[in-house]
């Protein structure tokens, strides 16, 4: 019998975790930390290297204060670490945007990322899934992570952007950098072990930023020159109303397309194998009912709650409230913490158990119910969804043949390594 390796979704027994550590999750999710917090409502929460900020893990609370973008900004940056106006002004990227200029980016971009635009790229999808799959299942053993999690994002986005294929793997490389950039596996200048201050005004303080700016001033000038780049053009097309996108704010939407486009879909995927290789039940249960619309719509969902693989996101009080008897002050930092939401008892039965057919399913894994929702929700839910099926339909069996390892960050919750054995169907 395998060796059962799905202790680090399962509840914790720490719950004193350090949540601004970047260690804190380098065993999965500290979700005794979290129950312990739901248990007090919004809860102070001391920094190591900071001032301190107030963690939000309930889903009521969660959902209330996202939808509440006048009195909780976006604009002062979206991880718990503080930064200088001057770099999050430098910095930002629509992510880090509030009315009514954050309006104005979605305008310029959500049409090329609408769910009838994605589903364009439904059969595409399938075919490299399809690919990456059979080839694995032609090695036998693999790290699932690399060869399927990684490669299907990271291929559709080649699709997306219009770029060409040899550019891909240098491109996703350099968005791991970027996102990933406390992690030594995928930087050399790992932000809280060597001195970035030289890049303080790039987009999360990487020198990677330099390599895609120039990259994306070479897709800029071949713009100009008539040169077509999948959704690339169409972004860069003015509004109805005049507003169009600088060249300044392109090129930090396309480091933000470059990372984020790969980085969290990837480790959705790679919790979901990680699931079915622990628990074989659901390889069967997607067979059984693979042809039916709803359930896999549900079970696709019910993965990305599973993963939830951006664990948080930062905001900052524009004035004075008082919320569930706490009296916040403007500029104190408001961290929502969606990994703690989605196992919420209070919302979720038995939110530690995958229920593929969990009805209602209100998680938050991309922001739902705010102005930030995340712009690649419907490219994501596809993926996953796809993924689901074709595993469904060409493996019989998946195991987990050595310990999975988790990318070190407080921001990203994914496993960056998943050896697996794999049978075909």
């Amino acid at each position: 019998m395998s060796k059962h390796w799905n202790y680090p979704f399962s509840p914790s027994t720490d719950t004193a975790v350090d949540l601004s550590s970047l260690d804190a999750f380098n065993e999965g999710a500290p979700f005794a930390t979290f129950e312990k917090m739901q248990n007090h409502g919004v809860v102070w929460t001391e920094e190591t290297n900071g001032r301190g900020f107030w963690s939000v893990t309930r889903h009521e609370d969660v959902m209330a204060l996202n939808k509440q973008p006048d009195l909780l900004s976006s604009a002062r940056g979206i991880r718990i670490e503080d930064q200088t106006e001057e770099e999050y002004e430098a910095r930002k990227t629509f992510q880090e945007t509030d009315q009514p200029q954050h309006t104005y980016f979605r305008m310029l971009v959500n049409k090329a990322f609408s769910r009838g635009q994605v589903a364009l790229f439904s059969d595409r999808i399938r075919e490299i899934t399809a690919e990456l799959i059979d080839k694995a299942l032609a090695k036998g053993e693999v790290d699932a992570t690399d060869e399927i999690a990684r490669q299907l994002p990271m291929r559709m986005l080649g699709q997306i952007i219009g770029v060409p294929d040899e550019d891909l793997d240098w491109l996703v490389e350099k968005g791991d950098a970027l996102i990933s950039n406390s992690d030594p596996d995928y930087t050399d200048f790992v932000v809280d072990k060597v001195d970035t201050e030289e890049y303080r005004l790039l987009p999360f303080r990487s020198p990677a930023a330099v390599e895609l700016f120039d990259y994306a001033n070479d897709l800029l000038k071949r713009m100009d020159a008539g040169e077509s780049f999948g959704v690339l053009n169409s972004v860069l097309q003015p509004t109805k109303d005049g507003h169009s996108m600088s060249h300044d704010e392109f090129r930090n939407f396309f480091c933000l397309l470059v990372a984020a486009g790969n980085d969290t879909t990837r480790y959705s995927i790679a919790a979901a194998i990680h699931a079915m290789a622990n628990q074989p039940e659901l390889l069967s249960q997607i067979r059984d009912n693979m042809d039916d619309d709803g359930f896999m719509m549900t079970a696709s969902d019910e993965m990305i709650r599973w993963a939830s693989p951006t664990t948080h996101f930062r905001r900052t009080a524009t004035r004075d409230f008082e919320y569930g008897g706490n009296q916040i002050k403007e500029g104190d930092k408001v961290v929502l913490w969606f990994t703690a939401a989605n196992r919420d008892v209070d919302t979720f039965g038995n939110p530690f158990e995958i229920d593929l057919n969990r009805k209602p399913n209100r998680f938050v894994s991309f922001g739902q119910g705010g102005p930030h929702v995340c712009l690649g929700m419907f490219l994501a839910k596809l993926e996953v969804r796809i993924v689901l099926e074709e595993f469904a339909k060409r493996v019989a069996k998946i195991e987990q043949t050595g310990p999975h390892a988790y990318l070190r960050s407080n921001f990203i919750l994914g496993i960056k390594k998943l050896p697996v054995k794999m049978t075909a169907a």
